[in-house]
């Protein structure tokens, strides 16, 4: 099954002063086992977006089904139930730790299903070598002496400790030096390679989305401009990637500029290591025919 939503429009503040309208006319799908990208610029819906998917927001009209269940308005148990497959991170997910050790907090979500401490210490291992940070060395720690990147990551095995289908993060980046980011995105790979769990990305970093997911949805003033493959988007001429408040990965920009000079390039690329040997094997082609 999956999550649907079906001609989704969302209001904020309807009927006063500061109405503002949030979505628009909404159709999308997500499978299970999905890697979903969501780009676009400040202000475009991204955040809202997601929130419907598992019943923090409800649709002002159209609805949204998880599995065949309608969320509108439905009781706190299907609502608990849908957030519980539907997993969310939140930028600065950190900020929500409050427990002395990192056991408690990863632990926090499954001991409020009632589960027995023995399924709670499980989940929590489980969850905690999924980002990274064996139990064994990690869960009696605090979570305050750790590092960004690293508190970011026990905030996500919390969510993960729940088991959700799916698993949706926005900006999980957000703040981190380079190395922080790269851990994160490393671990949610590994998650998504070895688990099959579907991921919904909203990120603003292009080279991230571009190498991560399969699909890629951009958002423009509260509605989705493009549903489709990274590369597709990269390569339509008729789409001006600024006009979204988004850009080419540094590497697409690269080889088309390449191209463009002569080298026979494949432009798709998006791996650097591959990148950088297709450029060697074309310079000495280049250095052959000269010759």
């Amino acid at each position: 099954m999956s999550i649907i939503l079906e001609s989704v429009c969302y209001t904020y503040l309807p009927g006063t002063p500061y109405r503002r309208e949030a979505l628009r006319d909404i159709n999308l799908t997500i499978e299970p086992g999905e890697f979903i990208g969501i780009i676009g610029h400040t202000g475009s819906g991204k955040s809202t977006l997601i929130q419907h998917m598992n019943g923090l927001l409800q649709p002002s009209s159209g609805k949204v089904t998880l599995d065949g269940k309608n969320l509108h308005g439905k009781k706190n148990e299907t609502l608990k139930s849908a957030r519980q497959r539907v997993g969310m991170v939140f930028q600065y997910p950190e900020h929500q730790l409050f427990e002395e050790t990192v056991f408690d907090d990863v632990a926090f979500g499954p001991r409020n299903l009632g589960l027995d401490s023995e399924e709670v210490a499980s989940r929590v291992e489980a969850a905690l070598h999924c980002v990274g940070l064996p139990a064994a060395d990690y869960a009696k720690r605090s979570p305050f002496r750790l590092s960004g990147g690293q508190m970011r990551r026990v905030a996500i095995a919390g969510v993960i400790a729940l088991q959700p289908q799916y698993l949706v993060l926005d900006e999980p980046s957000a703040g981190l030096d380079p190395r922080g980011r790269d851990e994160i995105y490393e671990q949610i790979m590994q998650l998504y390679d070895s688990t099959g769990m579907a991921v919904v990305l909203v990120t603003h970093n292009m080279e991230d989305v571009a190498r991560m997911a399969k699909r890629l949805l951009v958002m423009n003033q509260n509605s989705i401009e493009f549903d489709g493959k990274p590369i597709d988007l990269f390569h339509d001429t008729k789409i001006n990637l600024h006009d979204y408040g988004v850009s080419l990965p540094h590497v697409t920009a690269l080889l088309k500029q390449l191209r463009a000079r002569g080298l026979d390039l494949d432009d798709t690329l998006l791996d650097a290591g591959a990148v950088s040997k297709a450029i060697r094997i074309a310079l000495q082609q280049m250095r052959n025919i000269s010759c």
